[in-house]
Parts: structure tokens; sequence; C-alpha cells
């Protein structure tokens, strides 16, 4: 585990709370309540908010506000793909009409939205730091009958802009059984995308970079873009697909056995699926297949799948499955390195 990117991670948790907005936005709710608040952001049927005297992260009932003014910065993402960068307000809600949500650009272009159709909106800025957001965790197990020690790292990062994105993620395992070599796995990935002129299409690059003790891979390089689509894009759920090409270069660890470095040139077929419900749990999936063009037959699968549950503020326990499959390895070596890890986790900006 690399110590540079725990302290990195760590770094970024202590700033985030000196880079907090100013709690000046106000919620007027239907039975009269008025509530003076920094607003966090809207997904799932819910806003979240902070007020000044209530520790974390507080969540209300979207049916249940009447208006709400805002002179913060917003990113508003409708179900056609559709993305809006501005100011929040609401017109009164009179005569049962429903709730309209108006983004204000520049003084002279507005654009109002029905709240239906809204995905999400969440806070952004002009600041750098401010629009980063992200999450750490780490678990730990220990057995005194085989003297077994398992620890896991994980962490991930996000800058969302208008019509582009970038993130970038770490996974850490260890294990050590008495009497039998200690196995790591780490893993490195950069995503980026940009929405296209299309509604709810886009295109995407990805790096990742992957060590495995179990399969006797040194380093495995994996570059690879493609165009992408949205199937669906609500405020619990978002599904997308994308396809492309992709190139990997393997090194296998010579202690193990001799064998020569690979370079393949594949095809690039990946998914990604969240799911959220009120606040509470989130499920997100993502899994590539990489059919090797320069070798018929061959194909490798990669897989990270996470379960999060909201403890309290931005405390979550999670629950995680990886691995990455082989169905050719050179002789001698594994397929496959999988595994599942839980533990608990610290967000920070708007997740």
């Amino acid at each position: 585990m690399n110590p540079k990117l725990t302290l990195l991670c760590a770094a970024i948790l202590v700033a985030n709370p000196l880079l907090a907005r100013e709690k000046t936005d106000l919620i007027m709710m239907k039975n009269g309540d008025r509530i003076t608040c920094e607003i966090k952001g809207l997904t799932s049927n819910t806003l979240y908010i902070s007020v000044s005297y209530i520790l974390g992260t507080l969540s209300v009932d979207w049916d249940r506000v009447d208006h709400l003014e805002s002179k913060q910065l917003f990113l508003v993402k409708t179900q056609d793909g559709t993305v809006y960068t501005g100011t929040l307000s609401t017109p009164k809600n009179l005569g049962g009409r429903p709730l309209q949500i108006e983004v204000v650009e520049t003084p002279e272009n507005k654009v109002t939205l029905e709240a239906t159709q809204v995905v999400n909106a969440t806070e952004t800025s002009t600041n750098f730091w401010q629009r980063l957001n992200g999450q750490i965790g780490t678990g730990f197990s220990y057995s005194k009958g085989n003297q077994s020690t398992q620890y896991n790292l994980n962490s991930s990062v996000e800058y969302p802009a208008e019509r582009w994105s970038a993130g970038a993620s770490y996974n850490s395992n260890f294990t050590a059984n008495q009497g039998a070599s200690n196995k790591t796995r780490n893993e490195v990935t950069l995503t980026a995308q940009r929405l296209l002129r299309w509604n709810n299409w886009y295109y995407t690059g990805l790096a990742d970079l992957l060590q495995s003790t179990v399969q006797g891979i040194q380093i495995q390089t994996t570059l690879g873009g493609g165009i992408g689509r949205y199937l669906k894009n609500t405020g619990r759920t978002t599904f997308r697909v994308y396809g492309g090409f992709a190139w990997q270069r393997i090194n296998y660890q010579e202690a193990v056995l001799p064998s020569p470095t690979q370079q393949v040139t594949t095809a690039l077929v990946g998914t990604n699926l969240n799911l959220f419900r009120f606040d509470k749990t989130t499920i997100t999936l993502d899994a590539i297949l990489l059919p090797a063009l320069s070798q018929p037959g061959r194909l490798r699968f990669n897989l990270n799948a996470s379960y999060y549950v909201k403890l309290w503020g931005k405390l979550n326990w999670n629950f995680t499955v990886y691995g990455n499959w082989d169905n050719q390895p050179p002789p001698g070596f594994v397929g496959s390195d999988y595994g599942a890890t839980s533990g608990l986790s610290l967000s920070f900006g708007n997740r």
C-alpha cells in the first residue's frame, strides 16, 4: 500500500471542511417551516442540506418542499442527458402544479425544468477543490488460528464539469497466512468521459494498472476508449453501456515462471450500474469484457461491485466484490484473482 496515496487522501478529507460554502440557502416547506442552510444536492427524490447548528448532512423529503432559493452554483442533470450550470430557485407550488426548478445560467439565460425530469443537482464551483467528490475506506481482519491477516484500502475521486467528468480510483488488498507467501493485489484506474451532442450519448477513455501476485502479474497496463450511452438515467438508477477498443501490455513475474511480455489488442465492452435508495444504500457495479483481437479466443473480464450502507453523516459501511479473469493465461500461471472485502469508508464532496 502506498503511504503517499494514503496521506493525500487524508489531506483531502481534512481540507474538505475548510472549503465548505456559506449556509445562506433558503428552503420553505409546505407546512410553513423556513430553513436557512447549505443545499448539498438533490438526488433520489431527496434534498440534502447542511445546517450550521447540526452536525452532518440532513435528508429532506423533496415532496414536502414548497420552494427554495440559492445563490450557489449547481450542476443539474436531466433524464435526456442535458446538463446545466447555474443558481437554483423554484416557483411557489400553486394550484397543485408539478414542482419546477429554475436554473439561472446568466441573468439573461434562465431555464425552467419540471422537477420530475431532474436526475440530480449537485454543488459545483469555479474553485477546483470544491468540485472534487470521492471517498476513502479501509478494512482489516485477523485470525489467530492460522495466523491470517487481511487488510484492504480503497479510494476514489471524481471531478465533474458541465459536459465532461474525470475520475481516479485506487484499490489495494493484502493477505498473509502462516506457512504461505503473502498475496497482494493493487489496481489504479483513471477514467474520463464527455457528453456528445446527442442526448445521453458520450465518449469515454480509460487507463488501468494492475498488479496481482496470485496471477503472477507484475504489471498489466490497459489503455482503451469508445462510445457509450445511458440506457436508464433517473434519480434512483443510472445504467450505461459502452464499447470500443483497447490495448494491453502484460509483464509477468519471472520468479514464478519465465514468460515473455505480452501485448494484446482487444475489443472493449463495458457497463456501469448505480442504484440509490433514499439516503441509505447505494449499489455500484463496473464490469469490463476484453475479447482479444490479436489472439482470437482469449477473453479477459474485470469486475468491481460495491454495496454501501450509510451509518452516520459521511461514514458508510461497504461490502465489495472484485475480480479479474483470463481464460488463456500463459502456461503455469493462474487465470483468475477474485475476492470480497468489507470495511468502513468516509466520503467527501457531494457523496
